[in-house]
């Protein structure tokens, strides 16, 4: 590693955009809906809506376009190994395994409900736990992956996970963390709001990965109506 940030780059550009409808969003979920939301349970993936996903269910138009996309950028085989950090139930893990055949796959998440209820071809690859403290040897994976997942921590927290994103890396790491542009993407942000605890600026971020010498490459989730 030669100590510099990686590259800001949107991998997901080709995942399928949805409408947020952030204003009626600010005005039904409450901070109880938010509280049960941070649990990450049933009621998070699978529950109301204002709570997390209203039903998060597999789809192979989702992710399936983003493995390509990563593939390519990465120039990924069945020679390399993926760490999925806030992997959910698995999507994109299986993915990996159904595009790049071979492919070693593992997938850590804080849900334990998300874990039971992971895809079966990939539940033997998936881990209860938390990212600040990965439960593997460094140098573990060439491609560590966190979509939309660590900034659900304290920020303290946070920059602990990006140091071991770091340590059990041997060479890729990509992240995309909530974040804002200016005044009124804040604002929207903190409407759209439900699980994360950290969220900064763009260039806030960079300062906070450039702090805990994070290499890898990155891109945003920006609350933007459609």
């Amino acid at each position: 590693m030669n100590g510099k940030l990686g590259r800001e780059e949107n991998l997901l550009d080709v995942y399928p955009k949805s409408k947020r409808k952030i204003d009626e969003r600010a005005s039904t979920v409450t901070e109880e809906d938010r509280k049960i939301a941070r649990q990450f349970g049933k009621e998070y993936f699978d529950g109301d809506r204002n709570q997390g996903y209203g039903g998060y269910n597999y789809n192979a138009r989702f992710f399936q376009p983003v493995v390509k996309r990563m593939q390519e950028f990465y120039k990924l085989t069945s020679a390399n190994s993926v760490l999925d950090v806030g992997c959910g139930k698995g999507f994109l893990l299986h993915d990996f395994r159904e595009l790049i055949p071979g492919i070693t796959v593992a997938g850590i998440d804080i849900s334990q409900y998300a874990v039971d209820n992971c895809m079966p071809d990939v539940k033997p690859f998936v881990k209860l736990g938390n990212a600040k403290k990965l439960p593997f040897p460094d140098k573990s994976f060439d491609l560590i992956i966190s979509i939309n997942t660590i900034h659900n921590l304290d920020l303290e927290d946070c920059k602990q996970a990006l140091r071991e994103f770091e340590r059990v890396s041997r060479k890729f790491k990509f992240i995309t963390m909530d974040a804002y542009r200016n005044e009124n993407e804040r604002i929207s942000m903190e409407k759209w709001n439900l699980t994360a605890k950290t969220y900064f600026s763009t260039d806030g971020w960079k300062e906070v990965f450039k702090e805990v010498g994070y290499t890898g490459d990155f891109n945003w989730f920006i609350a933007e109506s459609a």
